[in-house]
C-alpha cells in the first residue's frame, strides 16, 4: 500500500496548484507603468505645450497716389499722359482769354402777359328723383362683315412652245390640300409627241405640299392636245418640250380639323 502512494506522488499532475502571486505583481506593476505614461503624456500636451491662438487676418490697406513723392509724381503724369479723352477733347490755345457768358436773369412769360381767367360754371344740381329701374343694357355695335371674296379655280397654262398644238383637253380638277398653308405656283418640264400625249412630265420646283405636288404631276400627265395628222402613228418620233405652270386658286379643299370629337365607351 505504501509503494503504490509513493509511485503516484512521484508522477506529475494534470492541474498546476502553483500560486499566482507572481501574476498578480507582474500586472500590477503593469497598470502603474500605464497609468504614470499616460500622466506624463497629459502633462506634455496639455501644460508644456503653449495654446493655440487665432490669428487674425490682416487689415486692408488702402494706398493713395499723391504728388508728395517722386514716384507718385511721375505715375500721375504717366496717367494723365494715357488718358483716351485728351484725344477727342478741344482744347482752347494758352494765348487765347477765356470769355464769361453773361448773367441773364430768367424773365418768365406770365409776368410780361397776364393771362385771361376763365369763369367757373354755374354749379346747376339736379333735383329730380331718380329712376327706380335699373338702366338698360348697352347698345352693342356690331361691325359689318365683309363680303366673301369670289372662288378662284386653280389654272393651267403651258409655254408658248405648245401654241402650234391647239388648245389642250384640260381633265376635271380636284385637288385637296394636306395642310394649312398657301400653295406655291408649280412648273413642269414636259414634252409632248406627236399624238398629243404629254410623255414626259418632270417637276421643276414643289409648291410646299407633297400631296399636291403628286397630284398635280397626275393632273397635268392627263392633258391631252389635239391630234397632228403629220407622222401619225409615229409616237416618239418627235417631242415638243415646254413649261407647264398650275396657279393655285381658292377652289382647294382644305383639311378639316377634328375639335370637339369625343369618344364614348
Amino acid at each position: 500500500m505504501n509503494s503504490v502512494i509513493s509511485e503516484s506522488a512521484a508522477e506529475p499532475l494534470i492541474f498546476s496548484w502553483e500560486s499566482s502571486g507572481g501574476k498578480k505583481l507582474a500586472i500590477t506593476i503593469f497598470l502603474a507603468l500605464s497609468l504614470a505614461a499616460h500622466a506624463l503624456c497629459f502633462y506634455i500636451f496639455q501644460i508644456v505645450y503653449p495654446p493655440m491662438i487665432a490669428l487674425l487676418p490682416p487689415p486692408a490697406r488702402v494706398t493713395l497716389i499723391t504728388s508728395a513723392s517722386e514716384e507718385g509724381r511721375t505715375l500721375l503724369r504717366w496717367i494723365d499722359s494715357e488718358d483716351p479723352a485728351l484725344a477727342f477733347t478741344t482744347h482752347r490755345p494758352p494765348e487765347t482769354r477765356l470769355y464769361a457768358l453773361p448773367k441773364a436773369e430768367h424773365v418768365p412769360s406770365y409776368s410780361a402777359m397776364q393771362p385771361t381767367l376763365k369763369n367757373i360754371p354755374p354749379l346747376e344740381r339736379d333735383l329730380r328723383i331718380p329712376s327706380c329701374h335699373p338702366p338698360g343694357a348697352v347698345r352693342l355695335v356690331r361691325q359689318k362683315t365683309t363680303s366673301d371674296m369670289g372662288v378662284f379655280k386653280t389654272a393651267v397654262s403651258f409655254s408658248m412652245e405648245f401654241d402650234a398644238l391647239g388648245a389642250p383637253a384640260l381633265p376635271q380638277a380636284n385637288f385637296a390640300a394636306s395642310t394649312e398653308e398657301t400653295p406655291q405656283t408649280i412648273r413642269f418640264r414636259v414634252g409632248v409627241n406627236q399624238l398629243g400625249e404629254i410623255r414626259y412630265c418632270f417637276p421643276v420646283n414643289s409648291s410646299g405640299d407633297p400631296s399636291l405636288d403628286e397630284q398635280a404631276h397626275l393632273y397635268v400627265a392627263r392633258c391631252r392636245f389635239p391630234k397632228n395628222t403629220v407622222n401619225f402613228g409615229k409616237a416618239d418620233s418627235l417631242l415638243v418640250w415646254g413649261i407647264a405652270t398650275i396657279e393655285w386658286g381658292n377652289d382647294i379643299a382644305r383639311p378639316q380639323t377634328q375639335s370637339g370629337a369625343t369618344v364614348s365607351p
